[in-house]
């Protein structure tokens, strides 16, 4: 190995060593600061999405939102029903075509045709529809709600001298350990009891 390979290696390998050591610097600095702030602030925890579902209010709204669905559903089965109906139609007088009634069915065939082709225009224009009704019904009824919710998670966060509160329903938190679980004294402030659970999902 030739001297210019020994000093361009050493080089690399000081150079290396000066990188390492800024990264355990900064690792050791980012450490301390981070006890520091623990030491010095409180952090808390809540499962935003239970307090919700626990609510008098998410119980009457999911039921709302239910019906709501369940009628446009039923809307949407008895247009497919009629499309089925109408395709039936079409097939039987297809299999039922011949030489001495081809220009009769094929009349009729044209004309049920169309007929299909609007039931299917309708029906994905009434799935576009509903879809739309029941997204602005669910933003009417469920925003009050989160509202309601954080300002009584604000009031406590503050009574409680918390700088940082975590949603566990929502954020992506990989691991933690330690901190408050505000769930409780949330729904306290909310008049609901403490251990009140969610509202099963509907199905």
């Amino acid at each position: 190995m030739s001297q210019n390979n020994l000093k361009r290696r050493f080089k690399i390998n000081m150079k290396r060593m000066k990188n390492l050591f800024k990264g355990a610097i900064a690792f050791v600095a980012v450490f301390f600061a981070t006890q520091l702030a623990h030491a010095q602030q409180k952090i808390g925890h809540i499962n935003f999405a239970e307090i919700i579902q626990s609510t008098p209010e998410f119980k009457t709204a999911e039921g709302q939102l239910k019906t709501l669905s369940d009628g446009k559903t039923k809307e949407l089965q008895d247009m497919y029903a009629m499309y089925q109906t109408k395709q039936k139609e079409a097939n039987d007088k297809a299999r039922n075509r011949s030489e001495a009634n081809k220009e009769t069915v094929d009349v009729e065939l044209q004309k049920l045709g169309t007929e299909l082709r609007d039931i299917e225009t309708r029906i994905n224009e009434n799935q576009r529809v509903a879809q739309e009704e029941l997204n602005k019904k669910e933003e009417e009824l469920i925003s009050p709600i989160h509202r309601k919710v954080s300002e009584a998670l604000n009031n406590v966060s503050k009574e409680k001298g918390y700088a940082y509160v975590f949603d566990i329903s929502s954020t992506n938190i990989p691991y933690f350990q330690g901190g408050d679980d505000l769930t409780a004294a949330v729904k306290t402030k909310l008049g609901i009891s403490a251990t009140a659970t969610p509202t099963p999902a509907k199905k």
